[in-house]
Order: structure tokens, then sequence, then C-alpha cells
């Protein structure tokens, strides 16, 4: 293997989930003695190489803890965690955004899905509950997966929808924000997270383009493709 071919932290995360995932899943719905032994077998593995990925994680820590996580049958089919995020603007055309704060970076408002509500009203939801602001969904524009684009470390896609003002007034989160506001596209705050992969997108919605759902499509090989950025 060449330099320029040796897997990354990022390679190594991945495998790492994915390995735990399948063994995971494995534990959840196999009955025979003889799998489940092999499965945990592949969990250890896959504990070695997150730890080899990350210094500050701890091989046989994160063994029993994924292995604490083991549920049975469909309910241990381990999938995706799903977050869903709002790109809304106001008449002005700038864009609203909020201050992570337990991180201190700026981003659109977003949150991970609750059972009972639709993606596009958990949109809202966030919305209004992290800005106060009121608004309508007007299309999904983009289903991103956080683990191979390198912004979450544990598998989870994130939907994005481009919704429009309707009402409401600014007021932050006083847990999850330190500041709410919006922005045009030459007046952003700092720092603000993932904009190459996002922002023109945004705008280009909130300008009236007709966008079509981005997504990260297939790569090949899967497993040592290149990773592309919208």
């Amino acid at each position: 293997m060449t330099e320029e071919h040796a897997p990354t932290a990022a390679d190594l995360l991945r495998w790492s989930e994915t390995l735990a995932g399948i063994a995971r899943t494995g534990l959840g719905f196999t009955q025979s003695l003889y799998e489940k032994e092999r499965f945990e077998e592949v969990l250890k593995v896959a504990s070695d190489i997150r730890a080899a990925a990350f210094e500050e994680a701890e091989a046989d820590v994160l063994f029993e803890e994924w292995l604490a996580s083991i549920g049975s049958g469909v309910a241990g089919y381990v999938t995706p965690k799903v977050a869903v995020a709002a790109v809304v603007a106001n008449e002005a055309g700038e864009i609203l955004l909020t201050q992570r704060a337990d991180s201190g970076w700026w981003l659109y408002p977003v949150g991970w899905a609750d059972v009972g509500y639709s993606p596009s009203e958990i949109a809202v939801k966030e919305v209004r509950e992290e800005t106060g602001i009121d608004c309508e969904p007007v299309s999904l524009i983009a289903v991103l997966d956080g683990l191979r684009l390198g912004f979450a470390h544990i598998p989870m896609y994130s939907l994005v929808f481009h919704c429009r003002m309707i009402g409401g007034e600014l007021q932050g989160h006083p847990l999850e924000t330190s500041a709410v506001g919006f922005f045009g596209r030459d007046a952003l705050p700092e720092p603000l997270a993932g904009a190459h992969r996002w922002l023109d997108l945004a705008f280009r919605a909130i300008d009236g383009e007709p966008v079509d759902t981005w997504y990260d499509p297939p790569r090949s090989p899967t497993w040592r493709g290149e990773d592309l950025l919208p």
C-alpha cells in the first residue's frame, strides 16, 4: 500500500463502525452460540480499529459499551441515527443560523429526529425550539452521510430541508444555543461549520433557483472510493 492510499482516521472510523454494526446486528438476531462467538470477535476487532483511529478511545471500554447496546430481533438491527436540519431565510434573503452552545460553531438549526414526527415536522419543530422562528417546508435539498463526510463520529444521516419563514421572533434556546440571527452571504459569522459542504446549495435554494436534492453518490469501490463533496 502506497503512502497516498494509506487509510485515514476517517477511514478507520467508518470501517470500525460498519463492522460494529454488522456484529451487533448479528448478535441481536442469532441464536447460535457459535455465531455469537464469531460476532463478538468481530466486535472486538471493530473496537481495536476505532481505538487506533482515536487515541483517547479504549478498545475494551468500547467493546463493552457496544455489547451492552445490543437489542433483540428488529429492535437490535443497527442503523444510522437521523438528524433533521432546516435552511430558512427572511424576506431579505438572509439565512437563519444558530451558534451551538456546546461548541461555539455556527450552523443552520438541526436536531435529532423524534419518534412520532415526520421529517418535515421535525424541521419545523427544531427551528421553532432553537430560534423562535416559525417556518414551513418548501423542499428537501440534501441527504448527507455524516460519517462518510466527516462531520459525525457515529453513523448518522442528516436530512436538510429548505423552509420558508412565516412568522415568529428571534429567541434562542437557553440551553442549546449561545446566539441566533439572520445573516447575509457577505456577512456570515465565524466559525461556520462545514460551509464548503452546504453553503452554496443553501443560498441557491434561498435565491429561488431550482435545486435537486443533493446526496453523496455511490463510491466505487464502496470502501476505498473517493468521498465527493457537493
